[in-house]
């Protein structure tokens, strides 16, 4: 029998206007779940909402939210903490920044730091009683490659993507045996709106390291299906990347990160 309306189950994604998250809510949504759709954007969300209820048959709502913004993520939260049920959390929103620390923008790095790491750890705060409650639940933290290494200008990218990495093996353990899974995403280099909203074509990077949003999200969403491991690194060449790097030497390391995406002049 079709799931009713009152069945089926609840995804949250943040940030879920392109790239990755517009694809974990296709996704989601072409697997039966409803959609809670958060961003600032709120034309955007309405947009996506309405093409991916019409697409999949499913009820897609929207909650405009500026997720660097404390008071708006305590809202968020509540509103979450108060739903009969969230059943998968994808903590995608997000953005970078180009520069050094001595030169980038305080109020721009705060927001970085809020939206990084205390929003995602707020939302699944929020939603973790019920999970538990039911001893069913999925909270995905998308990561990068950058939470095990960084370079010159990404120092603050970087270090917000560690913590959140981190911070989900140790909710991992703390979660050990309540049925609730949690999951910290780490892809590489991903055609999406990111790299532009940054300001930079990053022109000298290999294409073979380049990965579409699909094959991110598979990898994403297989891992869970299978109990997969806590941190998901999409693609071989990432996998083998990240296990070599920490193998180099620091000087080598260093001058390798210098190589990496170049400013638009």
């Amino acid at each position: 029998m079709p799931a009713t309306a009152a069945s089926r189950p609840l995804a949250v994604v943040t940030g879920p206007t392109a790239g990755i998250g517009r694809e974990f809510a296709e996704r989601l949504a072409a697997r039966g779940h409803d959609l809670l759709l958060v961003s600032r954007d709120a034309a955007r969300l309405h947009e996506v909402a309405d093409a991916l209820a019409a697409a999949h048959g499913v009820r897609a709502e929207v909650a405009a939210h500026d997720l660097t913004d404390p008071a708006e993520v305590e809202a968020l939260a509540a509103a979450l903490a108060a739903r009969p049920r969230v059943d998968v959390l994808v903590n995608n929103a997000g953005f970078g920044t180009l520069g050094t620390l001595a030169r980038t923008d305080p109020a721009r790095q705060a927001a970085m730091i809020q939206l990084h790491c205390a929003t995602p750890l707020r939302l699944a705060q929020a939603v973790l009683p019920g999970m538990t409650a039911r001893a069913a639940g999925l909270i995905v933290n998308v990561c990068s490659v950058a939470a095990f290494l960084t370079g010159p200008g990404n120092a603050t990218y970087s270090g917000t993507k560690a913590f959140l990495r981190l911070a989900t093996d140790g909710l991992s353990a703390e979660l050990q045996g309540t049925g609730v899974r949690v999951q910290a995403l780490c892809p590489g280099f991903t055609r999406t709106e990111f790299h532009d909203r940054m300001g930079f074509a990053p022109t000298n990077i290999p294409r073979p390291l380049w990965m579409s949003v699909a094959a991110v999200v598979d990898a994403s969403l297989r891992a869970a299906d299978r109990g997969g491991p806590v941190t998901v690194i999409p693609g071989l060449r990432y996998k083998v990347l990240v296990a070599g790097w920490r193998l180099l030497p620091l000087r080598i390391a260093s001058f390798l990160t210098r190589q990496g995406p170049r400013v638009r002049a």
